[in-house]
């Protein structure tokens, strides 16, 4: 894909959307890590329902702490691999209240010490929570990128670096919003609706779906 559709493409997802965020929902730096950390394999959907009780009562890493594992193994159960996600998590706001003062750092690689974050996750927090132009490549941002031949790469890290490559500095904050919305609603896995696609004409797919 060429410069000017690329720069086209984008620009049509930005009008239809001018500021895009994720789904789950949050309201601090560390609730945003743990909802991000529970979404492992899971639906924004799922996580939000669990969340919505949990974060009240455990608003801060020393809170979920005093949960302990089985309290939040409670709050969490009907999340897909809760009970990892569980040890995970406790382990997570150990660390947060023993080495960063009960504060989520603002630093990928403390970030990606934390227990069970990786890159994508610490990618989400620092461009949500923190306004960094970092780009969390996950299964729907993977499929969009190489679908429409926007950044191809044959693995999430190939396409991450890609996308830091071609995406101009204006739209680096919101890219992966608009992506990640674009592979969920409108480009999907098995039947993309190419029909009511707002960037159907840019996109390089081979195998469109007109219905």
């Amino acid at each position: 894909m060429n410069k000017q559709k690329r720069i086209e493409m984008l620009s049509r997802l930005r009008d239809a959307n001018p500021n895009p965020t994720t789904e789950l929902e949050y309201s601090s730096p560390f609730e945003l890590l743990i909802a991000v950390l529970l979404s492992a394999q899971s639906t924004d959907v799922g996580v939000n329902k669990a969340t919505k009780a949990l974060f009240p009562i455990a608003r801060t890493p020393q809170a979920m702490l005093d949960l302990g594992v089985d309290g939040l193994k409670q709050h969490i159960k009907t999340i897909g691999l809760f009970n990892t996600k569980a040890e995970n998590t406790i382990k997570t706001c150990r660390m947060l209240v023993e080495l960063h003062q009960g504060q989520v750092p603002e630093n990928r690689a403390a970030l990606e010490a934390l227990p069970g974050v990786g890159r994508k996750t610490a990618n989400v927090v620092l461009n949500t929570a923190f306004g960094w132009p970092t780009i969390a490549v996950d299964t729907h941002i993977y499929r969009v990128s190489n679908r429409t031949k926007l950044a191809m790469g044959k693995t999430v890290d190939d396409v991450e670096q890609k996308l830091l490559k071609v995406v101009p500095a204006e739209f680096k904050l919101d890219v992966h919003h608009w992506l990640i919305l674009h592979g969920r609603y409108t480009c999907v896995a098995r039947k993309p609706r190419c029909g009511s696609c707002i960037i159907e004409d840019l996109c390089e797919f081979k195998d469109k779906v007109e219905a």
